[in-house]
């Protein structure tokens, strides 16, 4: 694996480090006045999802670690697992619902989401960066609101609050972003 200086660290780059795989989710470069510059790192686990803030000098050599990518389509959810099959060699993989965090909500039958493996062990699973939905319920439109950032809280089939634009309506299809949760476009 390649060995990377301590002031090279990206976000989403995955790093071993103290024996763990770890994900660097926030990094700020530091040059304070007195001593030498240095990168504050937020890790995150990837295994059991702990954090820890660390510092490293540009001479310090972390393990930069690649992970693999795969596309797998969601089959269906079983106590607490969702299962996934991969769409080439036909395997079938079990994940924690909890992977996907808040995120849990798009994900629909069929979807194909990329998933990251690390010596096949599935490490994480990133979702499409759009999702299409249909909102369930609204507020009707208020006469008169034609502010150009007026949005109207809705929520959505799958239970998820968003705002949205006033000429949205019941029982249309909408596209969310998954990263923000956020309206993204109509239908």
């Amino acid at each position: 694996m390649p060995k990377i200086n301590g002031n090279e660290i990206r976000p989403g780059n995955v790093l071993e480090h103290n024996g763990g795989l770890w994900a660097a989710v926030k990094v700020d470069h530091v040059k304070p006045g007195k001593g030498g510059a240095f990168a504050q790192v937020e890790l995150r686990n990837l295994r059991n999802g702990s954090k820890l803030n660390e510092r490293f000098r540009s001479a310090d050599k972390v393990e930069r670690v690649r992970l693999e990518q795969k596309d797998q389509q969601f089959l269906y959810e079983n106590d607490g697992m969702l299962v996934f099959m991969d769409a080439e060699t036909y395997e079938q993989i079990e994940l924690p619902a909890d992977i996907l965090g808040d995120r849990r909500p798009f994900l629909q039958d069929g979807m194909t989401i990329l998933v990251e493996f690390y010596d096949n062990e599935a490490l994480n699973a990133t979702l499409p960066q759009k999702v299409t939905c249909k909102v369930a319920e609204t507020e009707p439109v208020v006469k008169g609101q034609t502010a150009a950032n007026s949005f109207k809280p809705a929520i959505l089939d799958n239970g998820v609050r968003v705002m949205i634009p006033p000429f949205v309506g019941p029982e249309e299809d909408i596209v969310v972003n998954t990263e923000t949760m956020e309206y993204a476009e109509r239908a």
